[in-house]
């Protein structure tokens, strides 16, 4: 298990100028008021509606430790367009005393511009095994979910950092599960995770800290305060009243 986290806190490191957008996002307003976030736990998940800014974040994290903004590990180098935030230029991080081994940042948005990345290397280079480390096929000649799945299987070799923007987004809740599973396996290698989804399968995963992000602030919370947990399971409880209330 680990016993030191790589990455254990972060915090704005100076004052975001008025004019810049991301200086009205709920999570960086938060920011100013908490002054720091602390990751306590080798998997943290980063929860909330859409706009609180929790990809924003997750982003501004992966960027300040070295990743590429698109994806990727600490050597890649592509950008197909500059899409993400300036936040990382604003932020400070806490590194623990352990140093990782490996890391990857994987952010569905921009999944597909790294699976081209890959597959530009490998016609520059023919022979040189770049898929052996992603399962041995081409990214792009797998389904969206086994790509993702065979990223996470065969690319992530453990004692690393691995931030995820919303790994969802690719997976029925069959590769969830699987997905949870890996996690651990991970962890139990020595892993760190910080990971933002709106999953409510995702986030059971025991053991993790989920900090959900509202309005409101950013708080500690159990799985099953999350709204994402309460509004889906109110709806398998009882879709005819969901519907009802939505349709009619």
């Amino acid at each position: 298990m680990l016993n030191n986290l790589f990455l254990t806190q972060v915090s704005l490191s100076k004052e975001i100028p008025e004019d810049n957008y991301i200086s009205d996002l709920p999570v960086v307003r938060h920011l100013k008021e908490m002054k720091k976030i602390d990751f306590k736990k080798p998997v943290t998940f980063i929860v909330g509606e859409n706009g609180t800014g929790k990809s924003t974040l997750i982003e501004a994290i992966a960027v300040a430790m070295g990743f590429n903004a698109e994806g990727g590990t600490i050597n890649f180098n592509f950008s197909t367009e500059s899409t993400h935030s300036d936040l990382h230029k604003y932020i400070k991080i806490i590194r623990g005393t352990s140093r990782n081994r490996d890391g990857f940042f994987l952010r569905a948005e921009s999944f597909y511009n790294l699976a081209s990345y890959l597959e530009g290397m490998d016609r520059d280079n023919p022979g040189d095994g770049t898929f052996d480390s992603y399962g041995g096929v081409s990214l792009h000649n797998q389904s969206h979910g086994e790509s993702f799945m065979s990223l996470i299987e065969n690319r992530f070799g453990g004692n690393g950092l691995y931030i995820l923007d919303e790994p969802e987004a690719a997976l029925s809740p069959m590769r969830l599960l699987r997905l949870m599973a890996n996690i651990n396996a991970l962890v139990e290698r020595g892993s760190q995770f910080i990971i933002s989804t709106h999953s409510p399968i995702l986030m059971a995963l025991p053991k993790a800290d989920v900090l959900e992000l509202t309005e409101d602030g950013i708080q500690r919370v159990k799985y099953q305060d999350t709204e994402h947990f309460q509004l889906t399971k109110d709806f398998v409880n009882s879709p005819e009243t969901f519907l009802k209330y939505l349709l009619e």
